[in-house]
């Protein structure tokens, strides 16, 4: 088996224009692999240590020299001649080379980089498509078939992702009724657009945020649901069967002194029992399948009010409160909070430690969903990465900016490369 010849990190721009790390492994043969580290906007506060300078000369404060630096002189001397297909020795060496609980020593950045780099390195040292390596290191098995996730796409963004007057975070499209990958695809461009055609015709806004989603003012956060409902069936789709909602208020942004402040629309102020009847009403009313941070991640009592109330109703997802860690979800797996788990690699930091976090949800009952960041680059690994754990959901952001498309464009290559041996992941919500 070859070995680790050279790690290499440099500091490159995100989809925000903000410095990230982008990370180069090569093995004595000559094999080079290179991954490039996401960002958070909207994050939860026991999330991995995302290591930044701190300069104000710099980026405002936000560059990473410290974590590429991190990187060239204290990782890449350890990890030199080792085996990259040692991925759980290495990503272990690399959390006692931090020794800290969150990574704030080198950087969650700086360590996932080098984790997702050194684990497409042996993919390819392997002659192996990283999907099935991945699948590999979870202990799949090799003769099941490969799900292809159905994908949550962001079309309408409010809260910390836009500057309206919208106060939950995502409004996504959930095409779990198409027959394969490529269709849920195109059933979620076809109603992108028309979305776009109904705003315009509205007047609204129909620029852009950070994931690919419009950002208009609307009159409430209701007017959201109800025209992407209205774009749905314009498309020529039926709303539920063939396109669900799938919903993230990022609550934690909006939860003060218990209870949740509507600061963005008309300024009230809800009781988190009052917030879990206004889910009920949502989901008796429209076409919701999943409903993701409904709850601050401080709001204990509200996260098990609202599991006991809706959980047997829709997918419940735990993202600002569980943050990826297999020590802070397995807390909420015997609190009884949630039904499902947002799968973020970069808020924990290691590729090993994501799929522990998968293992321990697939054990215990819960949905995972793998996510990407709010400041994202062109790499494609969660694409891979979601097929090879089988969970069979995806965010990944709307129908345009190609950071986003580019995950897209690599579950379309990675579905006509399955043929028969893919399987598509809306077909378990379709059926319910």
């Amino acid at each position: 088996m070859n070995k680790i010849e050279t790690i290499h990190a440099q500091e490159i721009l995100d989809s925000r224009g903000n410095p990230t790390v982008m990370v180069t492994v090569v093995l004595a043969n000559g094999v080079t692999a290179t991954s490039c580290v996401p960002s958070g906007a909207s994050t939860g506060s026991r999330e991995a240590v995302e290591l930044r300078d701190g300069d104000p000369k710099r980026y405002g404060g936000k560059g990473v020299l410290k974590a590429v630096a991190n990187v060239n002189d204290v990782l890449a001397p350890k990890l030199k001649g080792k085996s990259p297909c040692e991925q759980g020795a290495i990503d272990r060496l690399m959390c006692e080379l931090d020794g800290t609980e969150n990574k704030s020593k080198l950087g969650a950045n700086a360590m996932l980089g080098v984790s997702m780099a050194v684990c497409r390195a042996a993919a390819q040292d392997t002659k192996t498509p990283l999907y099935a390596y991945i699948r590999h290191l979870h202990g799949g098995k090799s003769d099941a078939p490969y799900i292809i996730p159905a994908p949550m796409m962001n079309v309408l963004n409010g809260g910390a992702h836009a500057t309206n007057n919208v106060d939950f975070q995502e409004f996504m499209l959930f095409p779990v009724g198409a027959p394969t990958f490529a269709e849920a695809l195109r059933y979620g461009a076809e109603t992108f657009h028309t979305l776009k055609k109904l705003l315009q015709k509205r007047g609204l806004v129909t620029s852009v945020g950070d994931e690919g989603g419009f950002a208009p003012n609307l009159a409430t956060n209701d007017e959201a649901v109800e025209v992407i409902v209205e774009a749905i069936q314009t498309a020529g789709y039926q709303p539920r069967k063939d396109i669900g909602i799938a919903l993230d208020p990022a609550a934690s942004e909006f939860f003060e002194d218990g209870a949740y402040v509507f600061k963005k629309s008309d300024k009230s102020r809800k009781s988190p029992d009052e917030m879990v009847e206004l889910f009920g009403k949502w989901i008796a009313k429209y076409p919701i399948l999943s409903l993701e941070d409904g709850m601050g991640e401080e709001d204990k009592a509200g996260w098990i009010a609202v599991t006991k109330a809706l959980g047997k109703k829709l997918q419940l997802v735990g993202d600002d409160n569980f943050v990826t860690n297999p020590k802070i979800f397995a807390e909420g797996i015997k609190n009884g909070i949630a039904n499902a788990i947002l799968i973020k690699l970069n808020q924990i930091g290691t590729v090993s430690e994501t799929l522990e976090t998968v293992a321990l949800a697939q054990r215990s009952g819960y949905n995972a969903v793998v996510s990407h960041r709010s400041g994202e680059t062109e790499d494609a690994f969660i694409a891979d990465f979601v097929v090879g754990i089988g969970t069979g959901q995806i965010k990944t952001g709307s129908l345009c900016r190609s950071e986003r498309i580019a995950k897209y464009n690599r579950l379309l290559a990675i579905e006509r490369e399955l043929g028969e041996k893919a399987v598509f992941g809306g077909k378990s919500f379709a059926n319910k």
